[in-house]
């Protein structure tokens, strides 16, 4: 399978990362290894750390950045096992972090992995495929209340109780074993008219399921503060989002990490103890450009959000 990858919001990623040639950069999502691509191009003595749970991720950004393995340091990896990424790249702080929090180009489009609602396939959806729960797992083995649960938590789908049942009603006939057969079953539970606009009716169930299956949300929080502890002063973090749940947690953590005090608003002085550790650089997310969503309709949803160490 050829890997096409393209890199979202490259050049505003780029810019706030501030890359130093002497700098130290994480990245903790390393996909495709495009922005990696541009960061270690930059480099001279620096280092480049690249992350990424996916061995075939891995694997393929080895060989792109094949010729730069005196500045690239890579580690198969979850971003939230920080431990285990500062002890195998041997360093003790970073000077920029960058969280891509999409699907990879070549993830979506290699069918066999049942990412995607475009490609017929088994259900897995598994970033990392030693993970013992699929996508199979949770269509065929959650109960009905569940499934509705996490369709409307994590794909905010309006339909979700609809979508729920009729997938426990199929499965007693049936394994739902590919991606077509859920989206057949999707789109006979939201309604004709309720289909005729906006994205794949698909798309939010999809999402929902692989938010499970990967348990993205539930270490998103606590990682984002970990690289920040981990980050030099000056030091930046640069965290692209493609959908609200992920963006507004990347937002409120910003926020508290920015004014963490707990004190009363009649309080005149702060006693709590909690000080500022990042300042907000991005007051709004940055979006892509009209001509980047022209050649790349992936990126229409991504947010860039930046903050630096103080």
């Amino acid at each position: 399978m050829s890997m096409v990858h393209k890199s979202v919001l490259l050049t505003e990623t780029l810019e706030h990362l501030n890359v130093r040639a002497n700098g130290i950069y994480v990245d903790a999502t390393l996909g495709g290894a495009g922005h990696s691509s541009e960061i270690v191009q930059k480099l001279q003595e620096g280092i480049l750390v690249g992350v990424d749970q996916d061995e075939f991720a891995i694997q393929k950004a080895s060989t792109t950045l094949s010729e730069f393995n005196k500045n690239v340091k890579i580690i198969h990896a979850n971003f939230s096992e920080i431990a285990k990424i500062v002890e195998e790249a041997q360093i003790s702080f970073a000077d920029g972090v960058l969280m891509d929090l999409g699907v990879s180009s070549f993830q979506l489009d290699d069918a066999s992995r049942g990412f995607s609602y475009m490609h017929d396939a088994p259900l897995d959806m598994r970033m990392n495929k030693t993970h013992e729960i699929s996508a199979y797992d949770v269509v065929n083995g959650y109960d009905e209340d569940d499934l509705r649960s996490i369709f409307l938590k994590y794909g905010e789908e309006k339909w979700s109780a609809r979508v729920a049942k009729f997938i426990a009603e199929e499965r007693t006939k049936t394994p739902i074993n590919t991606t077509f057969q859920l989206v057949s079953i999707i789109k006979a539970a939201i309604p004709k008219s309720a289909r005729r606009e906006g994205p794949h009716p698909a798309k939010r169930v999809f999402q929902a399921i692989r938010i499970e299956v990967n348990g993205e949300l539930a270490i998103l929080e606590q990682s984002i503060k970990n690289f920040v502890d981990i980050l030099a002063p000056s030091g930046r973090i640069c965290i692209i989002t493609f959908h609200s749940l992920e963006d507004r947690i990347v937002k409120n953590v910003f926020a508290e990490l920015q004014n963490p005090c707990t004190c009363p608003r009649e309080f005149p002085i702060c006693v709590c103890g909690k000080t500022q550790t990042v300042k907000i650089i991005t007051k709004k997310p940055v979006i892509p450009s009209e001509k980047e969503i022209l050649e790349n309709p992936r990126a229409r949803s991504a947010k860039l959000r930046v903050a630096e160490k103080i």
